[in-house]
């Protein structure tokens, strides 16, 4: 850093300080000169040096000083050309520019070159390394202020920079008063620009002696590392959020949304106030999804109908719902005077089973809940296999551990769910009656509840009955016959039309109503054939 001050020029110019949100080390520069004209040499188009030019602008402004009455602005790009880069000091140079601003390394070195033949004040800005540039030379002068200094540099970075970075910020005064920022890596990445927000256009990395815009999966990364596993507690990147949704919900159950409440209900970061995954869940802006199919044949290939839902989970719930009754017939049976009407699904079945999936679902992952109707099924399967120690026997069991706790306070605040472990348990309750009762899988990645058509169930248990041959009536000529051949294992004809004392044909015709029958086995043909038992 190098400041001066000359005659005639008024005290109190503040260059911004640019810090790389990467725990960037980089040069910054104060000056106290009035000047007629300010050169800003920048080296090359990128969002860090851009943001270090309007840094310095803004601290411009913040002195009180105003473009066209304090001084006047030349900005030159030298778009990573080192040959356009070195005319561009050698022009204010012979311009007498009152102060050069040199930004990045290859432009605060021409200008420095540029400028000390004629003495020349250079600040700059977004230099790594000033010392190894060989910046530390020439007439040094530091400032004034140092404690008026050290307030204003704080209080701009604080302004600046999201979460609070002072805490990691170190002001070293060296000789000549010039101050050295030593900035150590924080503990809350990823930091990023105030006015940029948590997105790439506000988060820069370093890679090797530049920085970058971080990426969205290096955001995501870095949020991981700081907030831990939890999603639901995780800061989004998404934070253009609106609850219009969720405001309607909290209002119908009587429940406060303000936004004093958002910290308490874990949709605000309590470090630096920005919104959770918990928040873009119940925000109008939700990523995920809900996916209703209904199909035509068993096997789920054949396409009835569909609908996708999107928006806040509460939407996404109501939508559902609303489509999911539709698809739960009515069937009605008369016996005698008296009528019955019966869902093919209980209703409050339905409710459990979506509430199950929209609250206990995996949201680090990007798929959605898929329902699937058919004509003896209704099934929902939601991403995230049970938690680590849970088993379906634990489930079915009324055993809770709920993987999105905070999201689940929500819902029971808002009397949505009674409590943790209650669900599925009601739901078997339900089909207690039913031949067929609900079934509930877990695999590594998914978790899926079947709910069985009662009235298709019924209908089949009748048909069942209806197709299931009758009893063979057993006449007292018939039960002789199986008496006879249980004592004695087989009889002939002859034996037959003695033991009954009936005539050929009448024996012929008894014989074989009872093969047909499967009461008897006729084994043999003419004067072999015997009669059997058949067991």
């Amino acid at each position: 850093m190098k400041i001066e001050k000359r005659n005639g020029i008024r005290k109190g110019i503040l260059a911004a300080v640019c810090l790389g949100l990467a725990l960037l080390t980089g040069a910054c520069a104060t000056g106290k000169n009035k000047v007629p004209v300010i050169g800003i040499a920048q080296y090359g188009e990128h969002g860090s040096l851009d943001n270090c030019r309007e840094g310095f602008l803004q601290g411009l402004a913040k002195a009180g000083l105003q473009e066209g009455k304090d001084y006047t602005l030349d900005v030159q790009n030298a778009s990573s050309d080192d040959a356009v880069n070195n005319q561009i000091a050698q022009k204010f140079s012979d311009e007498n520019a009152a102060l050069m601003v040199g930004i990045a390394t290859p432009s605060a070195q021409a200008c420095f070159n540029a400028a000390e033949e004629k003495d020349i004040p250079v600040i700059f800005t977004a230099v790594t390394d000033p010392v190894g540039a060989k910046l530390d030379q020439g007439n040094v002068t530091g400032i004034d202020n140092v404690d008026e200094t050290y307030t204003r540099l704080t209080n701009g970075i604080r302004d600046a920079i999201q979460p609070d970075v002072t805490m990691f910020v170190r002001y070293v005064l060296q000789e000549n008063k010039v101050i050295r920022i030593e900035v150590g890596e924080g503990s809350y990445k990823p930091y990023y620009l105030k006015g940029k927000g948590l997105k790439p256009a506000g988060v820069y990395v370093r890679q090797g002696a530049t920085s970058v815009q971080a990426s969205p999966e290096q955001i995501r990364q870095m949020i991981k590392d700081s907030d831990g596993d939890v999603f639901e507690e995780m800061r989004t990147v998404q934070q253009d959020l609106t609850f219009d949704e969720a405001a309607i919900a909290f209002k119908r159950y009587k429940v406060d949304f303000s936004e004093d409440k958002y910290i308490a209900l874990g949709l605000r970061n309590i470090h630096d106030d920005q919104y959770t995954n918990l928040a873009l869940l119940l925000s109008d802006q939700c990523q995920h999804t809900t996916k209703i199919a209904v199909f035509n044949d068993e096997s789920c290939t054949e396409f009835r109908d569909s609908k996708e839902f999107g928006g806040s989970i509460f939407k996404q719930f109501e939508n559902s719902i609303n489509y999911l009754a539709l698809c739960n017939r009515t069937v009605s049976t008369i016996k005698g005077v008296v009528r019955t009407d019966k869902q093919d699904y209980p209703e409050e079945a339905i409710r459990e089973a979506l509430l199950n999936a929209l609250v206990h679902r995996d949201y680090s992952f990007s798929g959605s809940i898929i329902i699937n109707v058919n004509d003896s099924k209704m099934e929902f399967i939601s991403l995230g296999g049970l938690l680590p120690g849970l088993s379906t026997e634990d489930i079915r069991l009324g055993v809770s551990q709920p993987r999105n706790k905070k999201l689940a306070e929500i819902f029971h605040r808002l009397r949505l769910i009674e409590s943790y472990g209650t669900g599925i348990r009601r739901i078997f309750k339900l089909y207690a009656s039913c031949p067929v009762q609900p079934s509930i899988e877990a695999t590594t990645n998914a978790f899926r509840i079947v709910l069985p058509n009662m009235n298709a169930v019924s209908a089949g248990a009748e048909i069942a009955a209806e197709s299931k041959p009758a009893a063979p009536v057993i006449t007292p000529q018939m039960k002789i016959v199986l008496d006879y051949l249980k004592e004695y294992g087989e009889m002939r004809d002859e034996e037959l039309q003695e033991l009954l004392h009936i005539k050929k044909t009448r024996a012929y015709l008894l014989t074989r109503q009872m093969s047909e029958e499967g009461l008897i086995e006729v084994v043999g043909r003419g004067a072999e054939k015997k009669y059997k038992f058949k067991q």
